[in-house]
């Protein structure tokens, strides 16, 4: 029925694999009496506005409950007010806008995109407006979503994909908050109340606790005028308390799901990077060239072109709030998955020994430089980025300053930092399939 946005955590990585000659959005900053943190981009040309209010109401949240904040979100526009989901949709289909919920490890959010036209923008904002004070959260939509979350989870162990994700995340983060799968598990989804899901949205959907992006074609009056109709009967509450640090593993581990499938699903990685982090350019242009930039990657090379091993294979830093994972990936004939894994670790521990040529990291800049523009190119990317910034506290420059960062690296900082952060002897193993080889 709604749109769905990316998550913020997939918004500011598509950002960071790309670089731009263009001049970066003005970013304008203010926090309300209530506490919510503002971010405001004002675009000329197009009448749209769009919206995000992000929380840190995110799966890490969810204690012993896993899944409740993703069920939280997923029921938010189910209902509110006066209106029932079709009212909702029918509000907002009678003026063209369009609004969504989503919920990562770190957040929960919701979304509008708007005309500018007071009378459309007026409905729009009004409508959202009564999804975030006063969601009905009502018993039969619960039980309807509960349902059909139960059903998808139980699909989830027919997928050799997903069942090697969740137990990849389990390996590298254990009981920490982001151990979990999002969406839960089926134990723990199967006990969750209507009442659980009030409590939730009771303590972590609060202004104090909030971000909020806007860009569009106003003015800084008149978004402060929005900001404060769409968040009035907010309560202010209290912000969400810091999550416990994210230990390393203690020392390398294969995990083994024998699974009936023609491929073996392979992940290997360990935590390593939250955003924010000083070696945050060098990690991730080093990364372009290990493994991140497609067919010129050295895992790809020698993986896939060389070796005929995999037709993916590649690898990614995903960085959080807290250590976000370093992974590295691929998907092989059952009978091939030992050498596969075998010439995955000697690529990547050649890179970390090693680092990159010239050469390499000349093309990899230039690779990660020549498309930043386009990710930047309408009001819908740039909220996306902004409310990225403001959630997890970058400089309000970053945008502006990504292009002479990622153009700063040399091949030593790639160096140092692989070396300093990534740990072979500490890397998590997970491998999901017909053919998985006998542990080390």
């Amino acid at each position: 029925m709604y749109a769905k946005f990316l998550s913020l955590f997939v918004a500011l990585s598509a950002l960071v694999s790309v670089g731009s000659a263009h001049a970066a959005p003005d970013i304008q900053h203010w926090t309300t009496a209530q506490g919510a943190r503002v971010y405001f981009v004002r675009t000329e040309g197009l009448p749209l506005v769009d919206l995000r209010v992000v929380f840190a109401a995110g799966s890490a949240r969810d204690g012993e409950q896993h899944g409740v904040a993703s069920l939280t979100s997923a029921l938010l526009d189910s209902g509110a007010g006066a209106w029932d989901a079709d009212a909702i949709a029918q509000r907002l289909e009678g003026v063209g806008a369009i609004m969504g919920t989503s919920a990562s490890k770190d957040s929960g959010s919701l979304s509008l995109r708007s005309l500018t036209d007071p009378d459309k923008l007026n409905v729009a904002v009004d409508t959202l407006h009564a999804v975030l004070t006063q969601p009905r959260f009502a018993a039969k939509d619960f039980e309807r979503e509960k349902k059909q979350v139960l059903l998808a989870l139980k699909a989830r162990e027919e997928s050799p994909a997903e069942l090697a994700a969740v137990a990849y995340t389990k390996a590298i983060y254990g009981d920490h908050p982001y151990g979990h799968p999002s969406d839960g598990e089926v134990a723990t989804v199967a006990k969750l109340s209507r009442n659980d899901l009030l409590k939730f949205y009771q303590r972590y959907y609060v202004a104090s606790n909030a971000v909020v992006a806007l860009v569009g074609d106003v003015d800084r009056a008149g978004a402060e005028q929005l900001v404060e109709r769409l968040l009035a009967g907010l309560p202010q509450g209290q912000p969400a308390q810091s999550l416990p640090a994210v230990a390393e593993p203690a020392a390398a581990a294969m995990v083994k799901l024998p699974f009936p499938s023609a491929q073996t699903h392979v992940l290997v990685g360990e935590p390593v990077l939250r955003y924010g982090d000083p070696d945050y350019f060098p990690l991730y242009v080093g990364n372009h060239i290990l493994g991140g930039g497609g067919f010129v990657s050295r895992i790809t090379e020698e993986v896939r072109e060389k070796r005929g091993l995999s037709y993916s294979a590649n690898s990614y830093f995903s960085p959080q709030a807290g250590k976000g994972p370093f992974t590295m990936s691929l998907q092989t004939r059952n009978d091939q998955s030992e050498e596969a894994l075998k010439v995955l670790m000697e690529t990547a521990n050649k890179f970390i020994a090693d680092g990159p040529t010239d050469k390499e990291l000349e093309a990899a800049k230039n690779n990660i430089v020549g498309g930043f523009a386009l990710r930047i190119d309408s009001n819908q990317k740039i909220a996306e980025y902004v409310a990225a910034i403001g959630f997890y506290g970058l400089p309000l420059d970053y945008l502006d300053t990504f292009i002479a960062k990622v153009q700063a690296v040399t091949v030593v900082d790639v160096a140092k930092a692989f070396k300093a952060r990534l740990d072979p002897s500490r890397f998590q193993t997970v491998l999901v399939g017909g053919g998985a080889p006998s542990a080390r």
